[in-house]
This record gives C-alpha cells, structure tokens and sequence, in this order.
C-alpha cells in the first residue's frame, strides 16, 4: 500500500476507496472512540489502512468540527480515503432517510455488506428479535461499526443475548426467519426502525441512541 499521504494541503483527492459518514451532536462526534476503532480494523485494497491515517484521522476531527461544525452542528463528518491512501475530512448536513420502509432498510443493509466485503467493516446492519434475543447480521470474527458496537453493549447491560449470524440479510428478505422485529443500525442514521413495524425492543435501542445524542448537545452547547 502507497504511503498515506492526508497532510498535503495541495494534493487532489482521487476516487474514494472508502468513505465514512459518521453523525454529530451538538458540533462533536459522540461516538468517536468506537468509529476510530472500527477505522483502524478498515482495509483498503488488501492491507489494513495505514496506523499513520488513523492518527491524522483522529487529530483533524477536532480541526474540522471546529471548522466545520459551526454551520451543521448536528450534520455528519464524512472521512473520504482513495485508493492511494490518501484521505480528506469535512462536515455536510445530515439529510434523514426518506423511506424507511422495511424493503428499503434491507437494501441499504445489502449494499453495507459488499462494501465491508472490500473494506471488512458494515456502516449498516441489519438486527432482528427472535424470542426476545436480538440476532445480528454480521458473522463471528467480523468488525462491528462504531454504532453497531454501542448498540451491542446496550443489549448487554439490559441483559438481551446477541447472537451474530451472517446470513441473517437472507433469512429476513426471503421470509425463512420467524422474528418479531426488524431494523438498521447505521453510523449516520443511527438505529432506525423501519415504517409501519411494531418494533418495541427496537424503541429501548433508539431511546438509548437518542439520549447520547441529547447529551452530547448539551455538553456541546456548554462548552
């Protein structure tokens, strides 16, 4: 893999290899920690990215929520990385999804996994109850997501088994799995449940996404 190169204030980003787009609160990224995690386990081509891109990420995010941040306070931090290992960093308004219909939510899932097929970490995944435990579709050994992995430890403290299964996309658009909720969780969307669907385990999930939200503008709007 070439040389990371983000420094330069003069070079042209090429075509993204890989972008991320991670949701702010009240001007700050409260899930920072998880998302630079969930970066440094990333690969671009078919090596890891580069430790000295991740440390360029982790510095310029204060540079750019303080430049960026002011006009889009709750927008989205977008991290774009091109084939060469180079990468920019900027803040754009956060646009919510306009369906949110389970078909739609299971495409957006489908096309996170063959990105995480080039890049080993889903942006979006798909989660489902069955008999009061969640499954997750994302199998053993794989990377979660910033917010993937917050929703993971949620289940945890309220007790809820996790189980992972990989082909669980499949089991859930073709019908071959009796579950009694369905919904996405993304590192921009957050934990969506989808329209039309009674999803009251999935609501404790939001509620809990939403309060760090709240927390962090009101930290953000203190500082």
């Amino acid at each position: 893999m070439p040389e990371t190169k983000p420094y330069d204030s003069d070079f042209m980003l090429g075509e993204p290899a890989l972008v991320c787009r991670w949701r702010l609160a009240g001007a700050t990224l409260p899930l920072e920690n998880r998302h630079l995690r969930a970066l440094s386990r990333r690969h671009l081509g078919d090596a890891p990215l580069d430790d000295k891109l991740v440390a360029w990420a982790k510095q310029h995010i204060e540079w750019t929520l303080a430049s960026g941040a002011a006009e889009h306070p709750d927008g989205v931090l977008m991290l774009m990385v091109d084939e060469r290992g180079r990468a920019a960093m900027t803040v754009g308004p956060y646009e919510p999804l306009t369906d949110r219909r389970l078909p739609a939510l299971l495409a957006r899932a489908d096309l996170a996994e063959r990105e995480a097929d080039q890049t080993d970490v889903a942006p979006e995944t798909i989660w489902s109850v069955v008999d009061g435990g969640l499954v997750w579709g994302l199998g053993e050994g794989c990377v979660p997501s910033g917010t993937a992995s917050l929703v993971e430890d949620l289940a945890r403290t309220l007790g809820i088994s996790v189980e992972r299964r990989s082909g669980l996309l499949d089991e859930v658009r073709s019908g071959g799995l009796a579950f009694d909720e369905a919904f996405v969780v993304s590192d921009e969307h957050g934990v969506v449940l989808p329209e039309g669907l009674a999803c009251p385990l999935g609501e404790r999930f939001l509620e809990g996404y939403g309060t760090l939200l709240r927390k962090a503008r009101r930290l953000g709007q203190g500082s």
